[in-house]
């Protein structure tokens, strides 16, 4: 379990669990790989964080992301570990929410907006730069990261190696192969999921699904006819979904009755995590799994 030495102002002292990382002068840890290949666009961090604190979207993940921790809490109240944690979104708000939270991100320009946002506890490295000790994460974070991991099983094994015993995995992942579109193919996605497949993939990587659910009820249907159908016939290209993006069109981070209307919508979701109901169709997919031993799966 990590320990709550602190070196001031709120930081951890993360290199008592990771051997890889060194502590500069701007307060970021910094692990040996700086900028590791990625696939995960350069320059999305920063696209990312002029729209991250406007947009639907990141908001309500963001929200189902906590209240989904709040039935789920870490064990003896540990550190969240918010690894691929991109701009620090997440994991102010889980500090915000009361939690402990650490931003693990590889790119330099995720964590230097991270530093911005007023986050304490940031680490610029992957996993394997920053070469955390085995079971010493109380949990741990991917929201919309397994999705970027070519072999996405033998990356969770990776992380269930970090986690320590019975500690909490939380994790999003986009949902649905049949709406894969040049989205996909510019955010560098792999793939994308459903909580039947994805559970699959966790057991065999040693967890334990202790809830499931989609969210974004209202997203399929739209995803699917303006991304996924123009994606087959071949209409929209990559480069029109690029020039999309830039606008931030999307995110709808303008005001509008659409939006307000949006918010009303995804409100019943909130309440629907919070008592733990699981939701059968959706954009995306939630969970919370626990590490358990592989003999356990026997």
């Amino acid at each position: 379990m990590m320990t709550s030495r602190r070196l001031g102002d709120g930081m951890f002292d993360v290199s008592l669990i990771a051997s890889g990382l060194k502590l500069r002068s701007n307060g970021i840890w910094y692990g040996s790989g700086i900028d590791e290949e990625l696939s995960y666009p350069k320059g999305s961090s920063d696209s990312c964080f002029l729209i991250e604190d406007e947009s639907f979207w990141f908001k309500h993940r963001g929200e189902c992301i906590i209240s989904a921790i709040k039935q789920f809490p870490p064990r003896d109240n540990g550190a969240i570990f918010d690894i691929g944690g991109g701009n620090g979104y997440v994991s102010l708000g889980l500090t915000d929410a009361g939690f402990e939270s650490v931003l693990v991100e590889p790119s330099q320009e995720g964590a230097m907006n991270a530093k911005s946002r007023g986050l304490k506890n940031i680490v610029c490295a992957t996993t394997d730069s920053a070469k955390f000790r085995v079971e010493s994460l109380p949990a741990v974070g991917l929201f919309d990261v397994v999705e970027h991991i070519e072999d996405d099983v033998l990356f969770l094994k990776s992380i269930h190696d970090l986690i320590d015993k019975n500690g909490f995995l939380y994790m999003t992942v986009p949902a649905y192969s049949y709406l894969w579109s040049n989205d996909d193919v510019t955010a560098g996605h792999y793939r994308r999921y459903g909580l039947n497949e994805m559970a699959q993939r966790l057991k065999s990587a040693g967890f334990s699904i202790e809830y499931s659910s989609y969210i974004f009820r209202f997203l399929p249907i739209p995803i699917f006819l303006f991304r996924a159908i123009p994606y087959y016939l071949g209409i929209n290209s990559v480069k029109n979904v690029e020039k999309r993006k830039k606008n931030a069109n999307d995110h709808l981070t303008n005001d509008s009755i659409l939006l307000k209307i949006i918010n009303v919508l995804l409100k019943s979701e909130l309440k629907n995590i919070c008592k733990k109901i699981s939701m059968r169709f959706g954009g995306s997919c939630l969970i919370v799994a626990k590490k358990i031993q592989f003999s356990q799966l026997e």
